[in-house]
C-alpha cells in the first residue's frame, strides 16, 4: 500500500507522486483510489487501490535495480533486423507496457543499437524517446538526480555505438 507523498511508477506514464488516498464513487461503487500526479506530464490519474498491482503500479526502483538497468543497457548483442518494423514495434510496445525498468532498458538498448545500422521508423523513433524519458525519470528519482543528468548517464552508455540512423 502506498501512502501520500510516496513516489511510484505507473506503466507507460512514468514516475508519479501519490497525492491522496480517497474513497470515490465510481460508476455507483465506492472505491478506494490513489490520486497520483505523473511528475513529467503534470497529469493526475486515479488508480483503484485494489487494482494497483494488476495495473502494474510499483515502487520506484532501488540502487540494485538501477545497476541492473545499466547492465542491460551495456549489453551488446546483435539486434535481429529480420522481422518487420511493425512486428518489432508491437513487441517493444508490450515490453514498455509492462512497466518493468529492465524491459524498458532492453527496448532502449535494442532500438539504440538498431539505429546505428539503419534508419528507424517514425514509430520506433518515438518509442526510443519514450523509453529514454521513462528510464531517465525513474533513475533520476531513484538516484536523487535531475532527469537531464540521468538521461546523460543513459546516453553515455552508448558512446561506443555509431550514429548512422537518427532518432
Amino acid at each position: 500500500m502506498f501512502e501520500v507523498g510516496d513516489k511510484a511508477v505507473y506503466p507507460a506514464h512514468g514516475v508519479g507522486e501519490i497525492e491522496a488516498v480517497e474513497t470515490r464513487d465510481i460508476m455507483g461503487t465506492e472505491m478506494r483510489v490513489y490520486v497520483m500526479r505523473i511528475i513529467e506530464r503534470n497529469m493526475t490519474i486515479l488508480i483503484p487501490v485494489e487494482k494497483s498491482v494488476e495495473v502494474g503500479l510499483r515502487p520506484v526502483m532501488k540502487d540494485d535495480e538501477v545497476n541492473r538497468v545499466f547492465d542491460v543497457l551495456r549489453q551488446r548483442k546483435r539486434v535481429s533486423d529480420g522481422q518487420t518494423w511493425n512486428r518489432r514495434f508491437r513487441e517493444y510496445s508490450d515490453k514498455i507496457r509492462t512497466g518493468s525498468a529492465v524491459e524498458i532498458a532492453a527496448v532502449l538498448r535494442d532500438l539504440y543499437l538498431l539505429r546505428a545500422g539503419k534508419t528507424l521508423s517514425y514509430g520506433e523513433k518515438r518509442m526510443l524517446n519514450t523509453a529514454i524519458d521513462l528510464l531517465s525519470q525513474e533513475i533520476a528519482v531513484a538516484s536523487g538526480q535531475e532527469p537531464s543528468q540521468a538521461q546523460t548517464r543513459i546516453v553515455d552508455v552508448f558512446d561506443d555505438v555509431g550514429q548512422v540512423g537518427g532518432a
